[in-house]
This record gives structure tokens, C-alpha cells and sequence, in this order.
């Protein structure tokens, strides 16, 4: 499965924990070129509209420029240009924390990949997100970090958690509820099924 890594504009403080595969296709938005860069890292492509960042600084690598009245955020340019690239697991970096609205844009984000046939995550300086929809999940346990699961449909069904502090059994999570808040996994792995419906997993560090 081919892996793109995207790296979008809000800000990184520690980059110490981003891992970019050689194999993976470097997509960044805008001035996410800047953590790139930071990074020693040669993207394959730059998209957006550049009201953050002159195409000019640009070194060696695709340049795609839209015009800055657009229905896309530059994000979700080059997440569309992910998937038309035939990626299929989409890390987005630099997409989480600064202005609350570009946060949840990213989290919509991640249902127009879903339903595109991939997977993807979002990875903050805090914060991990992901989605699940109608099928189980293997979650690697993070140190440091409590995981929670809500609801991103209007409901959840048959959702069932298996070794997590507190497990669920085919539970029914609504989405005008937060049930699911500030699990811990308690041993390498922990297990996750929903059977109707897209959960939101959010991994936080305490």
C-alpha cells in the first residue's frame, strides 16, 4: 500500500517524533514546505494557493499553484492529490492545534479519505487522530498518551473495545454524547469494532 506523508501549515513544536519512510511520496501544503525543510526533507510535490510561503524559495520538486479563492483548503488539495496518486495510507502532519476551524476541516478530511478507499491520520504535537468505519482496528498503545473514541456519525453500533481499562460490548455510542473518554490500553495492543457507523479515536498525551 502506497504511503504518502503530508505535511500541512500549523505549527510543530517537536519534531522528534515525525518518522517519514524513504519510500514514502512527500506531499506538502502550502508552507507546510517550511517543516519539510526543517526536517532535511525533499518533498516530491508543494501544493496551494502559496499565500503563506513564495513558490520562488521552492526548491526541485512538482509545483502545483491555485488561485487563493478556492473551495479547498490547501490540505485538502493535497490530500485529493494524494489519493489521485493512487496513496493509500495518508499520514498528515502539521495539521492539528493553531486555528480551531483548520483542526476540524482536517478531522472532515479524514471522512473524504475514508470513503476514498484509503487510510489516514493525523498527527499533532498532543494529538493523534484517526477514524474507523464498519470494521475493527488493531491500536498500538502509545506511553504517555490516553486514547478516546466517539461517535463521528450520528451514531456508532456495536462498538466493542477489548483490552482497554474500560471495555465496551457491543455498545451503541451516539453522537450527542461523549461516552468514551480518556481510555488507557493496557497491555501492547488493544482491539476496536464498530459494525455501523464512523468512530473518531483520538489519542492525547496526559
Amino acid at each position: 500500500m502506497k504511503e504518502c506523508c503530508i505535511f500541512a501549515g500549523a505549527k510543530i513544536e517537536n519534531y522528534s517524533d515525525i518518522i517519514v519512510s524513504n519510500s514514502s511520496y512527500i506531499i506538502c501544503a502550502d508552507g507546510g514546505y517550511l517543516h519539510a525543510k526543517r526536517l532535511a526533507i525533499s518533498p516530491n510535490v508543494v501544493i496551494g494557493d502559496f499565500d503563506t510561503i513564495s513558490d520562488e524559495i521552492i526548491e526541485d520538486c512538482e509545483i502545483i499553484k491555485y488561485p487563493s479563492k478556492k473551495n479547498d483548503t490547501d490540505t485538502m488539495l493535497a490530500i485529493k492529490l494524494a489519493i489521485d496518486r493512487n496513496c493509500r495510507d495518508i499520514k498528515i502532519y502539521g495539521c492539528v492545534g493553531g486555528r480551531l476551524d483548520h483542526t476540524i476541516a482536517n478531522i472532515q478530511s479524514l471522512v473524504y479519505i475514508i470513503e476514498h478507499g484509503a487510510t489516514a491520520a493525523l498527527y499533532g504535537d498532543n494529538e493523534i487522530i484517526t477514524l474507523l468505519n464498519n470494521g475493527k482496528t488493531k491500536l498500538k498503545k502509545l506511553d504517555g498518551y490516553y486514547f478516546s473514541i466517539f461517535s463521528y456519525s450520528e451514531k456508532c453500533v456495536g462498538v466493542t473495545t477489548s483490552g482497554t481499562k474500560y471495555n465496551l460490548t457491543d455498545a451503541t455510542l451516539n453522537a450527542n454524547f461523549p461516552l468514551g473518554v480518556s481510555n488507557e490500553i493496557l497491555n501492547d495492543f488493544c482491539e476496536i469494532e464498530v459494525k455501523t457507523g464512523i468512530l473518531l479515536i483520538i489519542f492525547s498525551k496526559r
